[in-house]
């Protein structure tokens, strides 16, 4: 049975029925990759009469007047989609209707032909042959809906014999020229049209068949095709979103970030990924169709849930808050820019993991960006999605699904990390990968990132590498330079040639550029012991350290000192994800000083409290001043957290917690534990951090609380009392009020 069509049509018909929607030609919105002599070429084709290849439609099966999702103006989704034949049908389209297209560098252009009706030859316009009297500048005029014939040859004529005389058979001439060229558009294009029973493999082998050149077309492509026939608004946005994400924006938000310039293919995998829960695009695309399992057939309703989960997903993915919200865990990782980003994929998967956390599992963000920092930086270092990233991806989804909780969520990631990154892996493999010369290896910039997140300055250098590698400061030099330890001129007037030695990653530290120039070929026993003599013993020992450089290092032979730096650098990059790891919500935060608290008065983040349990009118314990207390501890959770100072007056005297008459400072402070636990639960306990320090001569005990992971009601008897911080005062909210609230701060 033969799975296509052959039909005759001439390009009028073709471009009417782009216009009307049956012919889905998403190009103009895409980078046109065709230079204009291309364009220039085919024109010239047409004109004379040379065969000018054939189209290759796929009919897209839908019935006939079936509306496209979204908002769009197109009135009906296509029912023809170009699989071959784009650049020639979107130039004709482009040059015939005066249309501009979109260039690889997303800036806008008119495709300007030129043509010259005397001697029929065809030239892309520039400032030349505009200015050239014998040629029309731009041909799409000639198509223009108020085109007029006669006043057009008319003007050209006039124009022309003003620099030269024209003879009646070259104003004949001219006019015949003119004529055909307007002719044009009754020019038969052969257009084989495929079934819409066609899957996408034999479209793809049909593609690659008849075209016998050019990019093979890939899943991502066809599902792109899909997006056009049935959303080409979803399409654009995806294109839109890579199109600005190229430029710095001005003053204006934006998706242009230092990490990662993405494709529209790279944002419809996030898309993909967080909709379908799908890596392999190959699966996707028969979803997205709507195929029915059992029959074969598309299910138009099936199809149009696709897509709506791919609405919704997509509103996300494109999401700037959420976007760079993301990116910021790259941050967190150690990670600075573009430079040192050896796969693009780890980030748009890592962004896929990151927004199934927070819309599936309702994770909070601040948690979420901690964790993908963790989850970036394994992915990154081990090169987690460096060969076939679809089907590793697709096992890491299939471990995140259908879990009972966000907990079960976060614990599953580090699951992931932890199984990956064992104890071989620091102690031998990462030592093993360290053992290259390769300039964008991914454990070198994992090993740079170990040495931002350890906030490590430069190799004998008071300036913090993190400081130094700001990717959006350009200079004629670089501010940070990896330097050899062992020079490479040294090394080789000591006999050691093979640069795959000499440039080994374990023979590199960063430096100032500066001092780089200054050591030059110098040995490192001639450079560094008066660099090293200026260094105090501590300063020493942390750089060093930080470094990996063993204890006079200098004197050590070159092979002994590359394996023994490798193990050391393995131990830093290890020093840095523990501490990474270590970094989890809900650490305790290093106390402000309580002079400084005390000296700023009470405000919407600090309130004093001049004892815990004693009425200081009857040097009684009260219970209302166990409540007065409990109150601003629930508040703060429920607002933006703070710190409640006991012993210390309204005024900001300082009184000490004498008062309360705790047998020590222990028993307050469990005191204090069983109160929160038993009036507000213990699911609060590790968001409140008590601790006691020295101020006036007094003990005064510090409560320093985070913002809640719930609403934090306190019980007063019966009662169950919600309170808020807002200003310098705790207010109690009661019936709708608490619905509001919680809806906006927790919901």
């Amino acid at each position: 049975m033969a799975i296509f069509t052959t039909s005759n049509v001439p390009i009028s018909s073709l471009i009417e029925d782009i216009d009307m929607g049956k012919i889905g030609l998403p190009e103009l919105q895409r980078p046109f990759v065709w230079p204009n002599v291309n364009v220039r070429d085919l024109f010239d084709s047409l004109y004379r009469g040379y065969p000018a290849g054939f189209l290759l439609f796929w009919k897209t099966g839908v019935d006939a007047g079936l509306k496209s999702i979204g908002t769009s103006a197109k009135q009906s989704v296509p029912e023809l989609a170009i699989v071959d034949g784009q650049q020639r049908l979107t130039s004709l389209y482009a040059v015939v209707k005066g249309m501009e297209v979109l260039r690889s560098n997303f800036k806008k252009e008119r495709i300007q032909i030129a043509f010259n009706p005397l001697s029929g030859r065809f030239d892309v316009a520039d400032a030349a042959i505009k200015k050239d009297r014998a040629f029309i500048p731009d041909i799409s005029v000639l198509w223009a809906p108020d085109f007029k014939a006669g006043a057009f040859r008319k003007a050209f004529l006039k124009q022309l014999t003003e620099v030269r005389e024209i003879t009646e058979d070259e104003e004949e001439q001219i006019e015949d020229a003119i004529d055909s060229l307007r002719n044009l558009t009754n020019y038969t294009f052969v257009a084989l049209t495929l079934d819409s029973s066609v899957d996408e493999e034999t479209i793809a082998e049909v593609f690659v068949r008849i075209n016998g050149k050019g990019k093979a077309l890939n899943q991502a492509d066809f599902i792109m095709t899909l997006m056009s026939v049935f959303w080409d608004e979803g399409r654009m946005q995806l294109e839109n979103f890579a199109l600005n994400a190229t430029v710095p924006s001005e003053g204006q938000a934006s998706p242009f970030n230092h990490f990662i310039k993405p494709s529209p293919d790279q944002m419809l995998r996030a898309t993909v990924g967080v909709a379908l829960k799908r890596a392999r695009l190959k699966n996707v695309y028969g979803a997205l169709r709507g195929k029915d399992a059992s029959t074969g057939l598309d299910n138009p309703e099936k199809r149009d849930g696709q897509f709506g989960l791919m609405q919704d997903a997509q509103a996300a993915v494109l999401n700037l808050a959420n976007w760079h919200h993301f990116l910021d865990s790259l941050k967190l990782a150690g990670y600075r820019g573009q430079k040192m980003v050896s796969s693009e994929t780890a980030i748009i998967y890592s962004y896929v993991v990151y927004l199934i956390g927070i819309r599936d599992y309702g994770i909070d963000r601040e948690e979420m960006r901690q964790a993908i920092a963790q989850f970036y930086f394994m992915s990154a270092m081990t090169g987690r999605y460096t060969s076939s990233p679809e089907t590793r991806f697709e096992a890491d989804l299939s471990q995140l699904k259908d879990l009972e909780s966000g907990e079960a969520f976060l614990s599953r990631l580090r699951d992931i990390c932890d199984t990956t990154l064992t104890n071989d892996f620091w102690e031998i493999t990462l030592p093993s990968q360290l053992a290259t010369s390769a300039s964008r290896s991914p454990t070198l910039f994992a090993y740079q990132a170990a040495l931002i997140m350890l906030d490590a300055p430069a190799l004998f250098s008071p300036l913090k590498i993190a400081a130094m590698v700001d990717p959006a400061i350009k200079g004629t030099k670089a501010a940070l330079e990896q330097h050899h330890l062992f020079p490479r001129g040294y090394l080789e007037e000591q006999g050691v040639g093979d640069l795959k030695q000499i440039n080994q990653i374990a023979n590199f530290a960063p430096v100032e550029w500066p001092k780089n120039i200054k050591i030059g070929k110098q040995s490192p026993s001639s450079y560094v012991p008066e660099i090293d003599a200026e260094l105090s013993a501590s300063d020493r020992e942390r750089l060093y350290d930080l470094h990996a450089l063993p204890h006079l290092w200098w004197e050590m032979p070159y092979k002994e000192f590359l394996v023994e730096r490798r193990l050391r650098m393995a131990k830093v990059v290890r020093r840095a994800w523990e501490q990474l790891r270590g970094a989890t919500k809900g650490s305790p935060a290093a106390p402000p000083e309580i002079a400084d608290l005390i000296s700023g008065g009470e405000t919407g983040a600090v309130e004093f409290k001049s004892t815990l349990r004693t009425n200081l009118h009857t040097g009684q314990p009260d219970e209302k001043m166990h409540l007065s207390a409990l109150k601003t501890i629930a508040g703060f959770l429920n607002a933006q957290g703070g710190t409640l100072l006991i012993g210390v007056a309204d005024d900001g005297e300082v009184l000490g917690i004498g008062a309360d008459k705790f047998p020590n400072e222990d028993k307050m402070g469990l005191h204090l534990v069983n109160l929160i636990k038993d009036r507000m639960g213990d699911v609060f306990l590790p968001y409140v951090h008590p601790h006691f320090e020295d101020e006036d001569g007094e003990r005064v005990l510090s409560i320093k609380c985070e913002k809640g992971p719930k609403p934090a009601f306190l019980k007063d008897g019966k009662e169950q009392r919600f309170f808020v911080r807002g200003g310098n005062a705790t207010a109690e909210l009661s019936g709708l009020s608490i619905t509001d609230y919680v809806k906006q701060r927790f919901g």
